[in-house]
């Protein structure tokens, strides 16, 4: 979940190129950081605590000559942030770079005392120096130390290594979930747990497979495995413009990714509803009748704000398709022992492609021969490449660490597969299917007219950025609406608000309502909506103050509610990504009022690569 950048060239000063590409990657990491360069015939190395300013600042008092070296920003799990612990770690004439963890850390650790090694930190990452070193001093080149190393590791690992004593070479090696891409160009080559990172200096990755180890000098990229025998990959050619990384003018990248959505969501879409026939293209993905008809369940898999989406996913998917959905947080799923097999297909969903726990998930799924159809938002990224098949979502890069386009693509993902699926189970058909894909399409223009409350939000915010807890209440498809809502807040206000479907706030929470206490009530069209309303009275019985958001089909509410946001109407299924883009909007200017760091709020980070 770290940040990685290493280079190798003639084009740049390596510090130039790892300091511009951590800047990118802060969002992984960002509770210490470090480079490395090798200059002349020694490596030098700068580290701080703190963010990447701090860096920056050491960096001016001692600059660092070389090109060839790398960097890292930190997100801790072995040691409290701190210099002694931040990355490049360096033992002998070893200094490296790493993110994941080793599992057999202790007995390393012990092991290599006992041999009289020094261990100057509290991290993990320190012993694979360590262990690098050791085969660098019994006569292997780098390459082969590093190999050597890794056999020796139990757990993830993505690193990137340098030695005083090869200085024309980065090695880079991966094993489980955490990712690294290594990028060419002319007479030199780059390193990156993440694409922003080297984006503005080449277009052609490579994403490194488990097992890979990748010999990176001004003469290319060579890459072999564990016995050092070389391996074919082919690169792939990036179209993402390095200036969507950019904020393009907004205060954050979170406003300018809420703001992106439109187009995010018009590229999700794209090519996939055939509007001659209007019938769904899931990229060529085709499931059989027989296939579909004997499916017994949808097991849908994921962490954070994607679980959201695949709660969502399971009302559109089985009043749609018919087909039985069950939701498992993806860090629970393979610890209770799931009953899966060949007539169960497992759905994981993740925005990077890289989550740890959603990973574990789906080899567990595949263990059991079911048919893996993930959603994920990065090509070529570990989940993506051990999946049967891949519905790619077309966010972009999303570097505010609070997801806001990557969930309402994830929801537009599973409401195409619901479609199709009913489609193919004959449950969908003729003007009802065109119904259903007309909505899709005008849903684009929709958000983009809900963005226009973003001024009225923050008017709104203005009135209860001080309050300390906050209670967001659903029905059916908008209770995980709700549930997001709290996440969004909690995450970057540091707010307490807890998610909940609202007829369950009399067994219980309706104790915490008074008048300190605002309370959002998303009140959709529907067959609920009276019930909505009920509970709503049932809160202004007790001084709650009520933040509605509603359909203009309900002008009623506004005289219930102290607040109302009026929404879009687009159906019982894409109404709830209308409704989730005020919540959004509300938790961002409530954030930037009490002043947190809103891309980068505290104790998180973008890609959750442990577990």
């Amino acid at each position: 979940m770290c940040g990685i950048v290493g280079y190798v060239g003639r084009e740049h000063r390596a510090v130039d190129v790892l300091i511009d590409g951590l800047r990118r990657l802060e969002y992984r990491g960002y509770d210490s950081a470090g480079v490395a360069t090798l200059e002349g015939p020694e490596i030098g190395i700068r580290r701080a605590k703190g963010k990447l300013v701090n860096l920056e600042a050491v960096l001016r008092d001692n600059p660092l000559e070389g090109n060839i070296g790398v960097g890292h920003t930190r997100w801790a799990t072995h040691g409290k942030p701190s210099e002694r612990n931040a990355h490049p770690h360096r033992a002998g004439s070893v200094v490296i770079v790493h993110n994941g963890i080793i599992e057999n850390y202790r007995a390393l650790r012990s092991e290599l005392e006992a041999a009289g090694a020094e261990i100057l930190s509290d991290t993990d990452t320190e012993l694979i120096a360590h262990l690098i070193d050791r085969e660098i001093k019994q006569g292997r080149n780098l390459m082969s130390a590093v190999r050597a190393a890794c056999a020796q590791l139990t757990g993830s690992y993505a690193f990137g290594a340098i030695s005083d004593t090869d200085p024309e070479h980065l090695v880079a090696a991966k094993n489980g979930g955490s990712p690294i891409i290594v990028g060419r160009g002319e007479k030199q080559a780059f390193l990156g747990s993440d694409i922003p990172a080297i984006l503005p200096y080449t277009r052609e990755i490579i994403s490194l497979w488990d097992g890979d180890f990748a010999l990176l000098s001004v003469d290319g990229i060579e890459i072999v495995d564990a016995e050092g025998h070389s391996v074919e990959r082919d690169f792939t050619v990036i179209q993402w413009d390095p200036v969507s990384a950019e904020r393009g003018g907004y205060d954050h990248f979170m406003q300018k990714e809420i703001f992106e959505q439109p187009r995010a969501i018009t590229d999700t879409i794209g090519t996939r509803i055939n509007e001659a026939d209007m019938t769904v293209d899931l990229d060529g993905i085709e499931f059989s009748r027989e296939e579909v008809d004997g499916l017994r369940s949808i097991s849908l898999v994921a962490c954070g704000t994607a679980s959201y989406a695949c709660h969502v996913g399971k009302y559109m998917i089985e009043q749609l398709a018919g087909i039985p959905c069950e939701i498992d947080l993806a860090s629970e799923f393979r610890y209770r022992n799931p009953i899966l097999g060949s007539d169960c297909m497992v759905i994981p969903v993740s925005q990077s492609g890289e989550t740890a726990d959603t990973l574990a998930a789906l080899r567990e799924g595949k263990s059991q021969g079911s048919r893996i159809f993930s959603i994920c938002n990065v090509r070529d990224s570990t989940i993506a490449r051990e999946s049967d098949d891949v519905l790619y979502t077309h966010a972009g890069p999303e570097i505010g660490v609070a997801s806001t386009k990557a969930f309402v693509t994830q929801v537009v993902a599973l409401y195409l597969l619901a479609v199709k699926l009913a489609h193919v189970r004959g449950r969908l058909e003729g003007d009802a299917l065109a119904e259903r894909l007309h909505d899709l399409m005008r849903l684009p223009r929709l958000v983009e007219e809900t963005l226009g409350l973003d001024a009225e939000i923050a008017t709104l915010a203005r009135r209860y950025f001080k309050a300390e807890d906050f209670l967001f209440l659903g029905r059916g498809i908008m209770f995980p609406i709700a549930m997001e809502g709290a996440l969004k807040l909690k995450e970057i206000s540091y707010i307490h608000a807890e998610g909940y479907a609202a007829g369950e706030m009399k067994h219980g929470p309706i104790a915490l309502i008074d008048e300190n206490m605002p309370v959002v009530i998303i009140a959709n069209s529907g067959p609920l909506f009276d019930k909505l309303v009920s509970n709503l009275e049932q809160v202004r019985a007790r001084d709650g103050r009520v933040i509605a958001v509603a359909n203009a089909s309900n002008p009623e509410i506004a005289e219930k509610a102290n607040e109302v946001l009026m929404i879009p109407e687009l159906g019982e299924f894409l109404t709830s990504i209308l409704a989730a883009v005020p919540l959004q909007l509300l938790a961002y200017h409530v954030a930037t009022l009490r002043g947190t760091d809103v891309d980068q709020p505290r104790n998180l980070a973008k890609s959750v690569t442990v577990e």
